[in-house]
């Protein structure tokens, strides 16, 4: 459908989009296709040193200094997102629609603000398709258990994790043909065969 499509995973902390997206990356390498992949916040040298400020879990920021922690790891990113844009498969672990969701509808911060920089750094790249995991409360809390080191963002009341899941099915169900909902409450196996067999049609 796409070729070379920009292929996004999101979804809150344990969800299982990062485990998907690994899964994904396996596939391909196995195939010998050519992609870059990349997360955020981090991914490039300069955007990890702000990850590290962002999820360090002695400080707190507040709601607007955090969003431009964000976006402003996104700005680093953005050169070396261009470089393979429309050349490589691109796989990113969390991109525009976690800002809106976390920051917008979990924080409360003005959507608006949110849209106009994100236009401002992405001009004409776009995102092709979207993975977005969910989970239910109980899960989410039982794979937080498992991880052996919890940031920042791992320690929010549930309520604020279920305004954020809720914000991100409303960006689902305004473009129904670029999402595709997981629900990683269902079977692991399973869920890897539908998204290995969407991916299928997104690169032919």
């Amino acid at each position: 459908m796409y070729k070379k499509p920009v292929i996004v995973f999101e979804g809150i902390e344990g969800s299982g989009k990062t485990f998907h997206i690994d899964n994904v990356s396996k596939y391909l390498k196995k195939r010998n296709i050519k992609f870059f992949k990349i997360r955020e916040p981090g991914g490039t040298l300069n955007s990890e040193k702000i990850r590290s400020l962002i999820l360090e879990k002695k400080i707190r920021f507040n709601q607007n200094t955090d969003l431009l922690l964000y976006l402003a790891s996104r700005s680093e990113n953005i050169k070396t997102l261009r470089k393979y844009y429309k050349k490589r498969i691109i796989l990113i672990d969390r991109f525009t629609d976690s800002t809106i969701a976390y920051q917008h509808y979990g924080l409360g911060v003005n959507l608006e603000i949110i849209k106009k920089i994100n236009k401002f750094l992405l001009k004409d790249f776009k995102i092709n398709f979207t993975f977005l995991n969910i989970v239910n409360n109980k899960n989410m809390i039982q794979r937080l258990k498992k991880r052996k080191k919890l940031n920042r963002y791992d320690k929010f009341a549930n309520n604020f994790y279920k305004k954020v899941q809720n914000g991100f099915l409303k960006l689902a169900k305004k473009n129904k043909n670029k999402y595709q909902i997981i629900d990683s409450n269902l079977e692991i196996n399973m869920n890897k065969s539908l998204i290995i067999k969407k991916l299928e049609t997104l690169i032919r």
